[in-house]
């Protein structure tokens, strides 16, 4: 056993002396830097020797070293300081931890004596834990409504969308008798935003808006301030009779529960916002519905709509559904099914975005799954025919749609040349458009032409909003020199006449590099 000890004694001594001759190293490393007797011994030593030059030399050698010295000096003192912040930084994040962890008992203390409470006052109604009172009132007349409608009560947790059960309890959904073709449509909608409103929008604007608005769910107003955006989709909500939900976005959005609340676990009640409970309304009739996220990409928009953006691309209607709560109480609204609602086919979402420095870039995600359209100008005045607002059928509008789109298909050669389109920005730019942007192309296209425009022009916006919008994430210095051949390829295939938002698109970028 001694001889064992006595091993691993001599082994470990073999390391620790390795150890102590590093840190004396480094010791006598330091002594003999700052051995200040050392530099005088070697200058006295030489100093009969030197002449002028030599001195000058000398002393330019002697200052050298002692910035040196004073920059070692330094280092050590940041090194040291930055290490006793360290540990007070640590030091105060352990004593707010303490603290967390303190407030955290508290309120499960809280908690139990709520409980306690509520315990008292059930025995006092001589109930037991669970029960309910004998003593039933007809629901209606039980529950109280604050001003706005909503209804109160300890057992309700969705009283903005019980409100609307009440109110909708009888209702019957209205047959408007709509008869306008979408070309008209463009034309009402136009001379009641002039005569009503006070607002101007050329018909190419409205007839962009209206064929948006049968291709996706989420149209996109962009442009720079003050051009009108949020003002059209208001526009569209007097004139539909059925007034936007204006939401507007704030830099702190983070989820979800920005746009449909969330469930407080202490008062267990859900924070309904306003665009939940038309959401909920929505489901009840067939009007059209209109939610407006006004200033969008204040925030990513890819983080608070991104379930959204998910559900409403679903194909079937029937899974446009989400999850508001994990189980289901009673109480809940009549359309709540297990916590789930069905998102309504009768709203449509309208997104404005500022183009400046404020602001988030929107990503391809957003973009892809919507239709932007551009507002950089003012409408020009005109004399309006005196129009007034009409109730439209979600069902008579998404009817002239599909009409449209049955009628209008991308014609035989246009697909072969934006086929074409296609081979060639792949090979020169190397871009690709997938089978979402080509459905999207043919049903916009094909109501565009029904709403009175033209098939080539109705295509050249959309390749410009949707397609060559990518040219911006590529090096623009590198795709310079391919952009004047892109555009004699367009003059070619399509008419030195037509693809003008293209053309101007891309003169637009050559100019930026």
């Amino acid at each position: 056993m001694s001889k064992f000890i006595k091993f691993i004694y001599e082994f470990m001594s073999v390391f620790f002396d390795g150890v102590r001759s590093i840190v004396m190293g480094i010791v006598n490393g330091f002594i003999k830097i700052f051995n200040i007797p050392g530099y005088i011994d070697v200058i006295k030593f030489y100093k009969d020797e030197f002449g002028i030059k030599e001195w000058i030399l000398a002393s330019l050698g002697i200052i050298f070293m002692a910035i040196i010295l004073i920059l070692i000096i330094i280092l050590i003192v940041f090194l040291i300081r930055k290490y006793i912040r360290f540990r007070k930084t640590l030091v105060e994040q352990e004593g707010m931890l303490d603290e967390i962890a303190i407030l955290n008992r508290k309120v499960v203390d809280l908690v139990e004596e709520n409980k306690q409470i509520l315990a008292m006052k059930v025995s006092q109604m001589g109930l037991k834990p669970g029960e309910t009172s004998s003593v039933d009132v007809d629901d209606t007349a039980s529950d109280e409504e604050s001003e706005d409608g909503e209804i109160i009560d300890d057992n309700i947790r969705f009283s903005k969308l019980n409100s609307i059960d009440v109110a909708f309890k009888n209702y019957k959904v209205q047959n408007y008798n709509n008869t306008f073709t979408l070309a008209e449509l463009v034309e009402l909608f136009r001379n009641f935003a002039a005569s009503r409103l006070g607002l101007y929008y050329t018909s190419e604007m409205i007839r962009l808006f209206i064929s948006a608005l049968s291709c996706t769910r989420l149209v996109i107003l962009q442009g720079i301030s003050g051009t009108g955006k949020t003002s059209l989709a208001y526009a569209w909500g007097k004139f539909i009779k059925n007034d936007a939900i204006i939401a507007s976005v704030q830099p702190s959005w983070r989820d979800r529960t920005e746009l449909f609340g969330y469930f407080n676990e202490f008062t267990k009640k859900f924070n309904e916002t306003e665009l939940l409970k038309k959401m909920y309304e929505a489901g009840y009739n067939d009007d059209v519905y209109v939610a407006v996220l006004d200033e969008m990409n204040i925030a990513r928009v890819e983080y608070y709509f991104a379930e959204m953006l998910s559900i409403l691309e679903m194909p079937s209607r029937d899974e446009w559904i989400v999850e508001l709560v994990s189980s289901s109480w009673p109480t809940d609204p009549k359309k709540l099914l297990d916590g789930k609602l069905k998102i309504p086919g009768n709203m449509w979402y309208i997104g404005t975005i500022n183009n400046d420095d404020s602001t988030f870039a929107v990503t391809d995600k957003v973009y892809d799954r919507a239709l932007p359209i551009d507002i950089n100008d003012k409408g020009q005045v005109f004399d309006p025919i005196p129009t007034d607002a009409m109730n439209i059928n979600s069902s008579y509008l998404e009817d002239l749609y599909a009409k449209a789109k049955a009628k209008n298909p991308l014609s035989a050669e246009m697909n072969k040349k934006i086929e074409e389109m296609d081979d060639y920005v792949i090979k020169h730019f190397r871009i690709a458009f997938g089978n979402r942007i080509v459905k999207q192309m043919g049903d916009f296209v094909s109501t565009y032409v029904e709403c009175g425009g033209t098939e080539v022009d109705g295509v050249d916006y959309f390749i410009a909003r949707k397609i060559l919008r990518k040219f911006e994430q590529l090096n623009l210095a590198y795709i310079r020199d391919e952009i004047d051949g892109f555009i004699k390829f367009l003059d070619q295939e399509f008419g030195r006449e037509n693809f003008n938002e293209c053309k101007e698109y891309l003169l637009r970028l050559k100019k930026m590099v």
